[in-house]
């Protein structure tokens, strides 16, 4: 398979953000068994609602990053402009950061909700370009 080089950058760098969230993992398993397995939480101590935000928050980024690393070999194939598959490209590993970021700052604050929602927007907009790209039919030269 070969892909475009837009592609490659896009899934290299998102590939890459792949050991922060293993990171998050080992973090949040600390977390949970109180230090006896994972990376100790230190004086890191969360509440039920905390808790469950971390989660959420670790969950999305991981599935995300899948997703967007997927988008980016399916939009080498989707007819869309330049410039939308770019959008496309970029709003999807951008989802992953934005929605995850807002999830754990929800969790200290209420002010990160809108985090959520912009990522959430993020992604909706990556998904609706790839798959209308996906579902367009190429135009050929002297077809009408």
């Amino acid at each position: 398979m070969n892909l475009s080089r837009e592609a490659r950058i896009v899934a290299g760098l998102t590939i890459l953000t792949v050991p922060t969230i293993m990171y998050g993992g080992v973090t949040l398993l600390g977390v949970l068994t109180k230090g006896a397995a994972g990376i100790g939480p230190g004086g890191l101590v969360l509440d039920e609602t905390q808790w469950a935000l971390f989660r959420a928050g670790h969950a999305h980024a991981g599935v995300w990053v899948v997703l967007s690393v997927v988008m980016q070999v399916l939009l080498d194939a989707a007819i869309l402009s330049p410039a939308l598959k770019w959008v496309a490209r970029l709003a999807a590993p951008l989802a992953a950061v934005v929605v995850s970021g807002g999830f754990f700052g929800l969790a200290y604050s209420a002010s990160f909700a809108w985090l959520i929602y912009l990522g959430g927007a993020c992604l909706a907009l990556a998904v609706l370009l790839t798959g209308i790209g996906l579902l367009r039919r190429p135009r050929f030269a002297g077809s009408g």
